[in-house]
């Protein structure tokens, strides 16, 4: 092994300095965007659904985003 600094980009085992679950990410808790709720609308419409409730996080509205593009097939 040498001898230079410990960089976490060059780990054995990738994406264990990493969160999987979105709410653990930092920015996870903050209110979501404008664009996040135009996104989340535009998608719960065209499943039929009700539209989304405008105090979610950041992390719930990605969650749901990605459940709804699922569910629509995209």
């Amino acid at each position: 092994m040498t001898d230079q600094p410990h960089n976490p980009k060059l780990d054995e085992h990738p994406g264990s300095n990493t969160e999987k679950d979105p709410s653990d990410w930092v920015s996870g808790g903050e209110p979501m965007t404008g664009a996040q709720a135009s996104y989340l609308t535009t998608l719960s419409e065209e499943a039929g659904e009700t539209p989304p409730p405008e105090d979610l996080t950041k992390a719930d509205a990605s969650k749901r985003i990605d459940e709804l593009k699922g569910a629509l097939g995209r």
